[in-house]
């Protein structure tokens, strides 16, 4: 199969399109026929060797873990997807080797759900990662609940806009912390918006004048700091992006496969309380390309690549 791989950690410059060997479909696995893979920073973070403190890297690493695509063959143990059925995954496993830039990859059902029936390919590639880590900090690490006033930062990147809408849906007053060019991406999706400067806690206290309910930090270091002071007296705080918040007494959380919370999803793109917009998309062997543009970052909304199964 044509896949982009990387031998060596590095920037884009090291992954390489090319024949891989086919994935064998182990026994709680499906073959999926990939149609979209979407580009997060966890991917190139992994690649430089951010991530080796925690997983081995077995080279050539395949990187990549948002996808949809076809299942075209089921392991034998599986009973959740069939021949035809349409998917979205979130593909991390417990090392680097096996990822989603590629023609096929052999998804564990642990990781999948099926396609929301009104999205297409592309957009659906992007919503497991972003979408997860959302649901993921809003349901379990803040319990949020209908009245609380929740404040979100990053809220015009792509987990902070999963973050808002999520959040309105489960009936939050949302602030949204953005730069001066987020502000009316953020209230297109229903939240008051506050720009990053020296006034923002002045911001959020006029907003929130007894505190907020929920942080949600996606930022850390002094953003995070600041935040303690911004929570009511019984607030919750949770980060995806600096683990100094456990002292603070509050939740670091890393996003999980979840076939239920992929389903959750679904259902929630289904209804129309969460949408994805891609921004940029790029054939598979544009790979390092959609890559750059994912990190000089700036984009208002999800870079994707697509394998082109029109022959």
């Amino acid at each position: 199969m044509k896949a982009i791989s990387y031998s060596r950690y590095g920037g884009p410059e090291v992954l390489e399109f090319g024949e891989r060997p086919d994935p064998k479909v182990g026994p709680d696995k499906v073959l999926v026929k990939v149609r979209a893979a979407a580009v997060n920073p966890v991917d190139w973070k992994c690649q430089a060797g951010y991530l080796d403190p925690a997983l081995d890297a077995v080279f050539p690493v395949i990187p990549g873990w948002d996808v949809s695509g076809v299942v075209v063959q089921p392991g034998v143990s599986v009973t959740e997807f069939g021949v035809g059925d349409e998917v979205m995954g979130y593909v991390r496993e417990d090392v680097l080797c096996h990822g989603t830039f590629a023609e096929y990859v052999a998804a564990p059902v642990r990781t999948l759900a099926r396609k929301p029936r009104n999205l297409g390919f592309e957009e659906s590639a992007g919503l497991p990662l972003v979408g997860l880590t959302a649901y993921q900090t809003l349901i379990r690490a803040l319990q949020v609940r209908p009245g609380d006033t929740v404040l979100v930062h990053a809220a015009a990147g792509a987990v902070g806009v999963m973050a808002v809408q999520i959040a309105r849906h489960l009936g939050a007053h949302v602030i949204g912390a953005v730069r001066e060019s987020g502000r009316e991406r953020v209230r297109e999706f229903g939240a008051e918006a506050v720009v990053y400067g020296d006034g923002l806690a002045d911001q959020v206290r006029a907003l929130a004048p007894d505190g907020v309910d929920a942080v949600f930090d996606i930022i850390g270091g002094d953003v995070l700091r600041e935040t303690v002071g911004l929570l009511a007296p019984e607030g919750r705080l949770a980060s995806i992006a600096d683990g100094e918040v456990i002292g603070l007494g509050g939740h670091y959380l890393f996003v999980r496969p979840d076939a239920a919370d992929l389903a959750a999803l679904a259902r929630l793109a289904e209804q129309g309380v969460v949408s994805v917009r891609v921004a940029r998309s790029f054939p598979l062997e544009q790979a390092a390309e959609a890559q750059r543009v994912n990190m000089a970052g700036g984009v208002h909304g999800k870079v994707v690549v697509t394998v082109d199964w029109t022959e």
